[in-house]
């Protein structure tokens, strides 16, 4: 069982950057069958709501309109870490970001929630 684990969550202005990673892929992805990857956000009194997607073998990656331009998802197989680089950030990002992984094929950004693994979260505040 993976429990992934999410780091790189802060405070900062709007207009600001950080950059989220998330490890405990295990040995290798294809151990635990993981194909797509992805990042969600909540915040309070909101719904989850998935932010950015990337297919693990292929590398196509899929936004949430709100994010396009300023957040980049990336992975890197050799160290098996999950990344969201996070330009230009505005308050209204503020949210607990989790990542998630597991062996779906269908890896389009959307808000369905049934991953298999997930990390706690991590904190990102944007103020104004």
């Amino acid at each position: 069982q993976l429990q992934l684990a999410e780091s790189g969550g802060g405070s900062v202005q709007a207009g600001g950057s950080l950059r989220l990673s998330c490890g405990g892929f295990g040995s290798t992805y294809r151990t635990y069958g993981i194909n797509c990857m992805g990042w969600f956000r909540q915040a309070p009194g909101k719904e989850r709501e998935g932010v950015a997607r990337i297919l693990v073998y292929g590398g196509y990656t899929s936004y949430v309109d709100s994010v396009k331009g300023r957040f980049t998802i990336s992975e890197d197989r050799a160290k098996r870490m999950l990344y969201l680089q996070m330009d230009s950030l505005k308050p209204e990002d503020t949210a607990m970001y989790y990542c998630a992984a597991d062996s779906r094929s269908m890896c389009l950004v959307r808000n369905d929630t049934d991953f298999a693994y997930w990390g706690q979260g991590t904190q990102v505040t944007v103020s104004s």
